[in-house]
Order: C-alpha cells, then structure tokens, then sequence
C-alpha cells in the first residue's frame, strides 16, 4: 500500500509545474497566502527551474551549468515542495495524482490549482531520431550535447579512418526558430576554438548543418533580417538547408526531403543531431478535465482563469505559460494567442497570481492580461546577436549586448543574476571553457573497472571492443 507523504492541511494553491510561469506564481502568492492561513505547494519532476534561453551558452562554454538552474527549495522558502510529476488533474474533486521518481502515486487536494507546466520537445515520427538524435530543452541535453561535441573533435583528431572522422566532424541542428539558431551559433563558437588548439584539425574539417523545413528561419524577426542571418551563418561555414526536412535518421544517416516538391533532397552521416524543430503543450493537459484545444493546450480566459468549454470560467482554476492557450489581446499573437516565452510567463504569472488573490481574497480587481511584445533578441555566439527589440532592428554587437543586458535582468533571483554575470566576465577575460568531463554517460565505469564488473558501453563505444579489453588484461 502506498504511504502518502505528510503535506499541509491547510487550503492549498497547488501549483503544477515549476518552471518559469510556476516559479514567479509562486514567488507572487506564498508569503500573501501564508498570511492568510493558506500554503502554496509547488509541484515538479525537477527541484529546480531551467532557464531555457541560456542552454546555447552552456553547450557554448560560456555559463556554468548550475548557474541556469534556480533551486526551489533556496528561493521558495514559504512554499511547499514536492518533487514529482503530476499524470491527472480531477477538477471536479479538486484533486490532482503525483507519481514519484521511485514510481508510487498520492493524491493531494486543493482549494485553487495553477496549471504551469510548460511545454515539451516536440517530435515527429521520424525512422531512427530517438536514438540519433538529442533535445535542446534541458540542462542535462545542453551538457551532453557540449561534451559530445568536444569528445567528437577529440577523437576525429587521431581517427585514420576518413568515413568515420568525417562523419565524427559533421553536426546538424534540425530547426531553424531562435532555439536552433542561438545553438548552432554556440556550436559553431566552441567548434571554431577547439580546433584553433588542436594542430591535428583544420576548420574545414568540420561541416555544420542547419536544417530547416520553412523557406526562412527565425519566423520571430523580419524577412530582412532573417535573410541576413543566413547570410552571417553562410559566412561562418555553416550550411543553411531551407525547405528541408528530416525524412529518416537509421544509424545516423541524415535523409533529407526537399519541402517543395517532396524529392529526394540527399543524405550524409553524422555522429551529433540535434532537435530544435518546436515544442508541443505538456502531455498533462490531457490528464485533466479541462477543456484543451487543437494544439493540446488547456484553454484559459484572458483574466487567467481556466475556461468551463461554455463561455464562463471553472471556480478556483487558472493556468498560464506553454501549456495553456493565452489569448493574446493586442492581436499580435498567432492564431491569437501569446507566444511561448519567458516575455510572456513572468508577466502571465504575476497577473495570474493578483487575480487569483483577488477572487479568493477579494483583493484588487481581476483584470485581463495584456501584454505587447517589447520584441526579440538572439545571441550567434560571442559578439554575434540579432534582434528587434522595441521595433530597433539591431545585429551584431549591439543586438548581442541588448541579448545578454535582457537575459541578464529576466534571469531569475539576484543570485543567479550574479553568477552568469561572474561567468560571462570571466569568458570575456579568460575566453571560453573548453574542458570536456568524460565519461558522463557511464560514470560508473571505472569503479566497475577496477572491481572487475562489467563495463557498460556508451554511445560510441563498441561492446565487444570493451569486452575484449577487458578479457585479456
């Protein structure tokens, strides 16, 4: 029988999901609803939130991993924290089933629940992408990706073999939003100056490919500059692939399409895949008795309150960020609706949580959120940037300041502030880390090594040649 943990009896706002709409809810309500005899109980997979916009600059070198990360327990100390996921939201009960990582399952009610949580990679059914290919929406990917790619370079170095180093030196990012841009960019970066300190590698060893089905990338931005930003990628060595879509991924064989006229657009072999290609509403929102739209997300008022299907509100329901669809009221949305950005959830979640004081407290007055966008910034590596922000076409070096001034100040908690801006001083003056950490995959290996266990193979390493190693010593 499973043990239910000890958790608050008090009127609870259980918060689903604690990435950047759930921790600034969060922040907003605990201490106001502390006072007034309630808790605030935030609810997530991780023990932390990740800020998505830095993950380039990790795969990059230039921010520590750690530091995009903001700990809830540290900067929610009035909150209740449970590390878990949530598979269903039972309105009708007010109730909502966690799963633990260990795989057992309780119940917690609510008086007031906030649906918060976010979005996922979203994929396709492609032939071979889940085991070529690897996400750019977690900490863990950015870090994998990065010592991949330096582990990579590495061993193409002393590679005899022309088919198997080419294909080690060749990385592809499908995508071409700011997600796959920013990171190819990185990518780029940290490639150019690995190989500026190995002798036994040359620049135009290694192929960079950006894939992107659309005819432009970067649909946040003008014609104009998106076509200037090909032009900057061209002028780096990294080949631009518009109108081009992954159709197969067996074995790390690329199969590309041509969007156009659906021929045959070509293949080539890669060791590194990186998926950028759009995210899809957490899988939760069908969990639910709420009402969900086409796309999977929870459908929300523009006052933040979940929607009853029927044109008025469900009692004590709300939801902002990636996974509800929030009407956008100065009709610059698409489909109007805002986009999926941290623009967005900081502003969402603290209209969200004044008018859920105000309906449960009757303090203030409910309003609807609106919010124009200031616009859009991208970094393309140190010095590199592209962007409009407040309608200001920027690019270069001033669009990559006016990246890092606002990602500096939209970084949640001074503290974490304080430590990518120590980390980004620091790559100024010492330039960019480029220190692989082996063996993250099996970090078990060694001890198993020396204990005489049995080694367990990582993503390039071929088995037997483990095991034959291991037999004749």
């Amino acid at each position: 029988m499973a043990i239910t943990p000890q958790l608050s009896p008090k009127p609870r706002v259980l918060i689903v999901g604690g990435g950047y709409a759930g921790l600034y809810v969060a922040k907003n309500l605990e201490k106001k609803v502390k006072e007034r005899g309630g808790v605030v109980t935030l609810v997530d997979p991780n023990p932390y939130m990740t800020y998505q916009p830095f993950l380039p600059e990790v795969v990059g070198g230039n921010i520590e991993p750690r530091h995009i990360v903001v700990d809830h327990r540290t900067h929610l100390k009035n909150s209740e924290i449970v590390q878990g996921k949530v598979i269903k939201v039972e309105h009708a009960r007010k109730t909502a089933t966690v799963q633990t990582q260990d795989g057992s399952e309780f119940e917690i009610p609510y008086q007031d629940v906030v649906m918060t949580a976010g979005a996922t990679t979203r994929v396709f059914p492609i032939p071979g992408l889940g085991e070529a290919g690897i996400g750019m929406k977690t900490v863990q990917e950015a870090v994998q990706l990065r010592n991949q790619i330096l582990d990579r370079l590495e061993i193409a170095s002393t590679m005899t073999d022309a088919a198997a180093r080419s294909r080690a030196l060749t990385f592809a990012v499908v995508g071409g939003g700011f997600n796959g841009v920013e990171t190819i960019s990185e990518m780029e970066d940290l490639i150019r100056s690995v190989i500026k300190k190995n002798p036994r590698l040359a620049q135009s060893d290694a192929r960079i490919v950006l894939i992107e089905a659309m005819g432009k990338i970067m649909p946040e931005v003008g014609e104009d500059q998106a076509v200037e930003v090909v032009e900057h990628l061209k002028s780096r060595g990294i080949e631009v692939l518009l109108n081009t879509s992954l159709a197969g991924a067996e074995g790390g064989v690329l199969k590309l399409i041509n969007m156009q006229d659906k021929s045959d657009a070509g293949s080539f072999e890669t060791d590194t895949l990186v998926w950028t290609a759009g995210v899809a509403a957490n899988a939760v929102a069908k969990q639910t008795d709420f009402p969900v739209e086409q796309r999977g997300r929870i459908e929300v008022t523009p006052t933040l309150q979940i929607s009853d299907g029927d044109g008025g509100v469900l009692e004590g329901a709300w939801g902002a960020g990636d996974v509800c669809a929030v009407p956008d009221l100065t009709g610059d949305g698409p489909g109007g609706h805002c986009v999926p950005n941290a623009q967005h959830a900081v502003r969402q979640a603290k209209r969200l949580a004044a008018n859920l004081l105000a309906v449960r407290f009757g303090e203030g007055a409910v309003e609807e959120y609106v919010h124009k966008s200031l616009g859009a910034v991208a970094g393309l590596g140190f010095g590199k940037g592209v962007g409009n922000p407040m309608g200001l076409k920027l690019s270069g070096v001033p669009a990559w300041l006016a990246h890092r001034g606002y990602h500096g100040l939209a970084m949640p908690t001074y503290e974490r502030k304080a430590r990518v801006v120590s980390d980004w001083l620091l790559s100024v003056v010492f330039g960019r880390d480029t220190t692989p950490i082996e063996g993250l995959e099996n970090p078990h290996n060694p001890f198993l090594e020396a204990a005489g266990g049995e080694l367990k193979p990582g993503r390039f390493d071929n088995p037997k040649v483990l095991e034959s190693s291991k037999s004749s010593k």
